[in-house]
């Protein structure tokens, strides 16, 4: 038989939850403890392909990823890192879409769990008593769960650095001088929202005359930022924040529809950095998220989920959150705020 991920681990002295962590996700693990697990994989010869079966359970040799809509950039990028990741480890994954629906997310998970050695779950959008719920199914069916982009007590996750993504944001177009902001919010059940009105709160906190104005939640697509084009001309902001890139690009259109012209009257910044954002003119100041690395530390992150359910005892606690870290990325959609301008020209 060939080495496994178990015989690494117990060779080199590490759990293999550990071992697994310094083999798939070494930025994770300390760095001497790192090189030493992976000098002892190469003098046995470990071949991860065979052993990311033998992590999970080797049923079925496939995943499971959910998410809520495909046609979302945001979530076609997560999906292409899960499935770059899961080829590399021999595994196959399965893809679907619950349509925003947070009903068909928990019979997505619980039909396809059957099928498959593990589901991750991208940005859910139940509520938190419906998740506690699906997470006691899946750990009763031997199913190891992971989210992405939520945390929830008992699940490990993958989750962005929401709250520091919205502050450089707010620090940026403050120094622009815009004391005026309005937030273009995505769907109510959103954690990643929720959190990033949470960021704007803190990152108003001890900055002089800073006034945030709330425009609403919108579904996070093209035609919600149309709609919330409207709110952002009528409601006196120097600038607005998208929940994410769609919404920001749908408000640079309606913007540009009623003769407003960005950055000049109207600052604006996505969430994201998806492919269109440097495509459109102007180009879009957004908050680059890294959706091909999420998805991949979410595959590593959900081996090591099934790797501890079968070797350590029932009482230990699960994997933890993994956070993810964002950067704003400065584009041609935001600039002086406007009174700025009039002073510096007079």
């Amino acid at each position: 038989m060939g080495v496994t991920l178990r015989d690494v681990a117990r060779a080199a002295g590490v759990s293999p939850a550990t071992a697994s962590r310094a083999l798939s996700a070494p930025d994770l693990v300390a760095p001497a403890r790192r090189e030493h697990v992976q000098q002892v994989a190469r003098e046995l010869g470990y071949r991860p392909n065979r052993a990311a079966r033998e992590l999970i359970t080797g049923r079925t040799g496939n995943l499971c990823l959910v998410v809520p809509d495909l046609e979302n950039p945001f979530f076609a990028a997560v999906a292409k890192g899960v499935q770059a990741r899961a080829r590399a480890l021999g595994l196959a994954l399965l893809v679907a879409d619950s349509e925003e629906d947070p009903r068909l997310e928990a019979e997505l998970v619980a039909h396809l769990g059957a099928q498959v050695d593990g589901v991750i779950l991208c940005s859910p959008r139940m509520p938190d008593l419906d998740l506690e719920r699906l997470g006691r199914e899946v750990l009763e069916d031997d199913v190891p769960l992971l989210l992405v982009n939520r945390p929830h007590e008992g699940l490990p996750s993958v989750v962005i650095d929401n709250t520091d993504g919205v502050r450089q944001a707010v620090a940026h177009l403050y120094a622009l001088g815009h004391r005026r902001i309005g937030y273009a919010g995505g769907p109510v059940g959103s954690w990643s929202d929720s959190q990033r009105r949470r960021g704007l709160e803190h990152a108003s906190h001890g900055l002089r005359d800073i006034e945030v104005v709330d425009l609403g939640h919108f579904p996070p697509v093209f035609g919600g930022g149309v709609a919330a084009g409207d709110l952002v001309a009528a409601g006196g902001v120097t600038a607005v924040l998208a929940h994410n890139d769609l919404l920001a690009l749908g408000i640079l259109s309606r913007l540009r529809a009623r003769g407003v012209a960005v950055p000049e009257q109207v600052s604006v910044v996505g969430y994201d950095d998806i492919p269109a954002a440097t495509l459109v003119s102007p180009a879009l100041t957004t908050v680059t998220v890294p959706l091909a690395r999420l998805g991949r530390t979410a595959v590593d992150l959900l081996i090591e989920a099934g790797s501890a359910r079968t070797t350590a005892p029932p009482s230990a606690d699960p994997p933890g959150s993994v956070l993810i870290g964002v950067e704003l990325v400065v584009r041609a959609s935001t600039g002086v705020a406007p009174a700025r301008s009039s002073e510096a020209s007079g």
